[in-house]
C-alpha cells in the first residue's frame, strides 16, 4: 500500500528513500539519505513532484539537485567554465562589433570577469555569486552596469545556445547609493588663448587645429575626414566614419544623428586649402602626424606629440582636445547662432541634448520680441495709447 500511495516513491533502505524518473528518454534513480517514514516519503514525493515540473518547465539541472550523483556528470550540459566560454564568446563576437567596442569587452571580460570566475562551471554561475562580487567594488553604479553589460549579453547568447537554463542577469542590475554624480566637464577655450594656439602652431598642426576650434568636431570624427568627405561646391562637410584609439581603423561615427554634414565656413575653407599641399596627393585621409608622415591612429598620439607641446609653448592651460568641440558650441551659443542650427553642426539627437549641455552660453536678448517687430510690425506705424 505505501509503495502505491507515492508513484516513484520508495523506501530504498533502513535509511534512504529511492525516487525514480524520466529524464531525457532514460530512467533514472536517486537516493535520499532519509528514513522511511510516511512524514519522509511525502516529503520525497514532494520532491519528486518539484523534478517533475522542473523537466517540464526545461530548468532541471541535474548535477544541482544531485551534486553527488554519476549521473551528474552523464547529463551535464557542456562543461564550459567561464573561462572557456567567456573567450570563445569573444572570439565569435569580435567580427560582428565595432573595434572599439570589443577593446572594451576584452578589458572587461578579460581583466576582471575571468579572474572573479575562471574555474567555475558556466551553468553554475548564478546571481548571487555575481552580486557577492559587485558588492565590494568601489566604483560607481555606471562603471559596474558598464561592466556587467558585457557578461550579461555573452550569458544571454550562452542561453540562446542552450548552455544555460537562465541567464541570471537578466533584468537585473546592481545599485546602490552614490554620491552625486559629477557634471560634464566643459572648459572652452576664450578667444585670447585660440589666438595664442593658432599663433604658435604651424603647417598641418595649424590647419587641424582650425577645423577643431570651427567645426565642432570629434577628434575621432577629424582623424578619419578625407579628401572626399569635403564637397567644395556645397561648402559642406560630410562626418560619416570615425577612428578611435582601440579601432586603428574606420568604424561609424558614435552615434546615427553623428552622421551628418557641417558647414564649412571661410576660414575652415582657407585651412583645408592650405593642408593640401601636405596630403592631397596622397588621397584618403586628411590630417596627418607630422612627425611620421602617415595618417593619425588615434587621439593619444595627437595628445602626446603635438596638442600637449603645443599648450605648453603657446602658454595656455591644458585641456584635452576634445574641449575645442565644446568651445565651437559655446562660441557659436553665447554669439547668438541658432540652436537648431547648432545641434545639427554637433551631430546631436536633438536640441535638448544641445540645451541642457550648453545652456549657459545661450544667448538671451533682454528686450525679447524687439527683432520680430523691425521684421514683422513695420506696418502698424506709430501706435499711440
Amino acid at each position: 500500500m505505501g509503495r502505491n500511495k507515492y508513484p516513484g516513491v520508495t523506501a530504498g533502505s533502513t535509511t534512504s528513500i529511492a525516487i525514480s524518473f524520466y529524464y531525457q528518454g532514460q530512467k533514472c534513480r536517486e537516493r535520499i539519505k532519509l528514513q522511511p517514514t510516511p512524514a519522509n516519503l511525502k516529503r520525497a514525493a514532494n520532491h519528486r513532484a518539484a523534478i517533475l515540473l522542473a523537466i517540464e518547465n526545461g530548468t532541471f539541472d541535474y548535477s544541482v539537485t544531485f551534486p553527488n550523483s554519476k549521473n551528474a556528470h552523464k547529463f551535464a550540459p557542456t562543461q564550459y567554465t567561464v573561462r572557456t566560454y567567456l573567450n570563445e564568446w569573444l572570439a565569435n563576437k569580435k567580427p560582428t562589433i565595432k573595434a572599439s567596442t570589443y577593446h572594451d569587452y576584452y578589458k572587461t571580460i578579460t581583466h576582471m570577469v575571468i579572474p572573479q570566475f575562471e574555474g567555475k562551471l558556466l551553468h553554475h554561475l548564478t546571481r548571487a555569486d555575481i552580486r557577492s562580487w559587485v558588492s565590494g567594488m568601489t566604483c560607481s553604479n555606471k562603471r559596474i552596469a558598464n561592466i556587467l553589460s558585457p557578461l550579461r549579453a555573452a550569458l544571454q547568447d550562452a542561453k540562446h545556445d542552450g548552455l544555460i537554463h537562465d541567464n541570471p542577469l537578466y533584468g537585473w542590475t546592481y545599485k546602490r547609493n552614490d554620491p552625486p554624480v559629477k557634471k560634464l566637464t566643459i572648459d572652452p577655450f576664450t578667444a585670447e588663448e585660440q589666438a595664442a594656439i593658432i599663433k604658435f602652431a604651424s603647417g598641418q598642426i595649424r590647419n587641424q587645429c582650425i577645423v577643431f576650434f570651427w567645426t565642432g568636431m570629434r577628434t575621432s570624427e577629424l582623424i578619419a575626414l578625407e579628401w572626399s568627405d569635403i564637397d567644395w561646391e556645397r561648402k559642406k562637410i560630410r562626418i560619416n566614419k570615425a577612428i578611435t584609439q582601440a579601432s586603428q581603423s574606420e568604424e561609424t561615427t558614435k552615434t546615427a544623428t553623428g552622421r551628418r554634414e557641417i558647414d564649412m565656413k571661410q576660414h575652415v575653407e582657407k585651412a583645408l586649402i592650405d593642408q593640401k599641399q601636405y596630403t592631397l596627393l596622397r588621397g584618403g585621409k586628411i590630417f596627418y602626424n607630422p612627425r611620421t608622415n602617415e595618417p593619425w591612429l588615434g587621439d593619444q598620439a595627437i595628445r602626446k606629440t603635438a596638442w600637449t607641446p603645443l599648450l605648453k609653448k603657446a602658454g595656455v592651460r591644458y585641456r584635452n582636445p576634445y574641449q575645442t568641440r565644446h568651445t565651437f558650441a559655446s562660441m557659436m551659443l553665447s554669439a547668438g547662432e541658432n540652436i537648431s542650427w547648432v545641434s545639427a553642426q554637433m551631430g546631436h539627437s536633438n536640441i535638448l541634448i544641445t540645451a541642457k549641455t550648453y545652456a549657459r552660453w545661450i544667448s538671451t536678448n533682454e528686450q525679447h520680441g524687439d527683432k520680430a517687430f523691425e521684421i514683422f510690425g513695420q506696418h502698424l506705424g506709430n501706435i499711440e495709447n
